[in-house]
C-alpha cells in the first residue's frame, strides 16, 4: 500500500503535487511524516475492501485485521497483532468500545473507556506504540507536535509518555478547554512531553502546527511528526469501531446502521465515511455541531464559510476550520490534487469554499446529515437522557444525541458516538442533572497533582523557538 498527498495528482507512479513532486510513501513513512511536505494530507493510493468479521472477535483482533491491508508487509502480522493487544489492554471495558441501548433502534457507542476517558485513546494508544516500534527498528527519534481542542492532547501524551524515541509538544488554547482536559496534559511528569498554552483558539494552534510543517528547514531539522488527525494512521485506527459496532449489533448483512458523530474537525466522521468506503454496512453519517456550525451550514447550503470561534460547553468542537474535510474534498475532485490545493488555498485566504451541485448531489446529500445544537439544547439533552434512561452523558455526546433526534428516521438504526466520559465535563453535567460525576479511580488524584505547562504567545517564531529548545530528534 502506498500513500499519496491530497495536494498531488495521482498517477501510476504515485503523486505529483502542484507545489512540487511528492513521492508516494509506504505505511511507516506516512506514519512518521504526518503532514505531506506540500501541505496536503496523505490518503491511500487505493481503497481496499474489508469484510465484516465475527461478532465475538476481540477489538484488538479486529483492529489488526482491518488495519493490515493498509500496512502491507512493512510490519509483520504477529507484531501488528501484538501492538494492537498491548494498545487496548488498558481499556476498562473488555469490549473496548461497547454499545449501550437507548431505546428502540438507538444505541450509544461508548468510546471513553481508555486511560484518558475520550475516544481519541482508541487511536492514540495504538499510534504511540507504532511510533516506538518503527523508530526503534530504524534507530531514529522524532519530535511530535500537535494541537488540541481538549482531548487529543491528553490522549496523545498518554500514548507516547513511555516512548523512548519520541519528544512531544502539544499546543492547547489557553482557557478554552475544561480543567480536567488541561490537567490530564499538565500533570504528566514525563520528561519527553510538553504541554504549551497558546493565547488563542484551537484554530490558531492548528495553524501554528501546520506552519511548522510547511517550514521545510525547521521540519527536517527537528524531525517533526504529527499526532492530530492530519496523521493518516490516527484516522485509520478510528475506522475500526465503526466495523465492530455493526458487528456487535449483528447487522453486517442486514439493515444499514447510521452513525451520529459530534465533531468539529471532521476526522471522526471521516473515519465513518472511510469505513463505509471499505465495505462496512454504514448508512447515513449524521454530523452534530455546536454553535461553531461550519459543517452543518455546509450540509445545508453546499458552501463552507468560516466565522469567529464561539466558546461553548462542548469545547472540543469549538473549531471553524475542519482540516480533515480536505481528504473528502480530494475524493470529490476525482483525486485531482491541483484542484484540491487551489480550493484550499482560496479557502484559507477568503474563508469561503464551495463545491458544485453535481459533487454535492453525488458525495454529500446521499450520505451526510447535519444539525447544530446550542448550549441550552445541550443541557436539555443531558437532562433528558438522564431522566429517561438513567444515563449520564458529556456535552459532546449530548450534541450527537440531539443530532440523532433531529435527523434520524424512527425506524433507522442509529449509533451515537459517546466521545468522552461525563466526568471530563462534570460542571456541565451537574448543571443539567444535579449529579456530580466522579473521575474513575485511576484518575482520583488528578485535581490535586502538580501541573507543568509553558505559556507561549500566539506567534510562529515563539512556538518554533520552544520546540527547538526541547527537541531531541536526530
Amino acid at each position: 500500500m502506498e500513500y499519496v498527498s491530497t495536494r498531488g495528482t495521482v498517477s501510476s507512479r504515485g503523486a505529483v503535487s502542484s507545489r512540487g513532486a511528492v513521492p508516494a510513501l509506504g505505511f511507516c513513512d506516512t506514519l512518521l511524516a504526518g503532514l505531506a511536505s506540500d501541505g496536503g494530507l496523505y490518503v491511500p493510493a487505493t481503497w481496499p475492501r474489508v469484510a465484516h468479521g465475527a461478532s465475538n472477535a476481540t477489538f484488538a483482533a479486529r483492529a489488526a485485521e482491518i488495519i493490515a491491508p493498509f500496512v502491507g508487509d512493512e510490519i509483520d502480522s504477529a507484531t501488528l497483532q501484538r501492538l494492537c493487544r498491548e494498545a487496548y489492554a488498558s481499556f476498562r471495558d473488555p469490549l473496548v468500545a461497547p454499545l449501550r441501548e437507548l431505546g428502540e433502534n438507538r444505541w450509544l457507542l461508548e468510546l471513553f473507556h481508555g486511560p484518558t476517558l475520550a475516544f481519541k485513546d482508541v487511536a492514540l494508544q495504538l499510534v504511540g506504540r507504532l511510533f516506538d516500534h518503527v523508530l526503534a527498528a530504524r534507530g531514529e527519534r522524532i519530535t511530535v507536535v500537535g494541537a488540541t481542542s481538549g482531548d487529543t492532547g491528553s490522549a496523545a501524551i498518554d500514548g507516547v509518555k513511555s516512548c523512548r524515541n519520541v519528544t512531544m509538544v502539544i499546543l492547547y488554547p489557553q482557557g478554552r478547554i475544561s480543567e480536567v482536559q488541561r490537567r490530564q496534559m499538565t500533570t504528566v511528569q514525563a520528561d519527553n512531553v510538553h504541554a504549551v498554552a497558546v493565547d488563542g483558539t484551537f484554530d490558531d494552534c492548528q495553524d501554528l502546527v501546520k506552519a511548522m510543517f510547511n517550514d521545510a528547514a525547521f521540519r527536517d531539522a527537528h524531525r517533526l511528526s504529527a499526532v492530530n488527525s492530519i496523521n493518516w494512521v490516527r484516522v485509520l485506527a478510528q475506522v475500526v469501531y465503526y466495523f465492530t459496532a455493526i458487528e456487535q449489533l449483528h447487522m453486517a448483512d442486514s439493515t444499514p446502521v447510521s452513525f451520529s458523530v459530534p465533531t468539529g474537525n471532521f476526522g471522526n466522521v471521516l473515519s465513518g465515511w472511510i469505513a463505509r468506503r471499505l465495505g462496512a454496512n454504514v448508512g447515513h453519517l449524521i454530523v452534530g455541531s455546536n454553535a461553531n456550525d461550519i459543517l452543518t451550514r455546509f450540509f445545508e447550503t453546499q458552501h463552507m464559510t468560516t466565522a469567529s470561534v464561539v466558546p461553548t460547553l462542548s469545547p472540543s468542537m469549538d473549531i471553524q476550520v475542519s482540516s480533515n474535510f480536505e481528504r473528502l474534498l480530494f475524493e470529490m475532485n476525482g483525486r485531482d490534487g491541483a484542484a484540491t490545493a487551489a480550493q484550499i488555498t482560496r479557502f484559507r485566504k477568503s474563508g469561503k469554499l464551495s463545491v458544485t451541485a453535481a459533487q454535492f448531489g453525488e458525495w454529500i446529500r446521499p450520505v451526510f446529515r447535519g444539525h447544530r445544537c446550542s448550549d441550552a439544547d445541550t443541557i436539555a439533552t443531558i437532562a433528558a437522557v438522564h431522566r429517561e434512561h438513567g444515563v449520564l452523558v458529556d456535552p459532546h455526546t449530548a450534541v450527537g444525541l440531539a443530532a440523532t433526534a433531529a435527523c434520524a428516521e424512527p425506524d433507522e438504526p442509529v449509533v451515537t458516538l459517546a466521545t468522552a466520559h461525563p466526568a471530563k465535563f462534570a460542571d456541565a453535567v451537574a448543571q443539567a442533572t444535579g449529579v456530580r460525576v466522579d473521575l474513575p479511580a485511576h484518575l482520583s488524584g488528578l485535581m490535586s497533582a502538580p501541573e507543568r505547562s509553558t505559556a507561549v504567545r500566539n506567534d510562529l517564531a515563539a512556538v518554533q523557538a520552544f520546540v527547538a529548545s526541547v527537541s531531541g530528534a536526530r
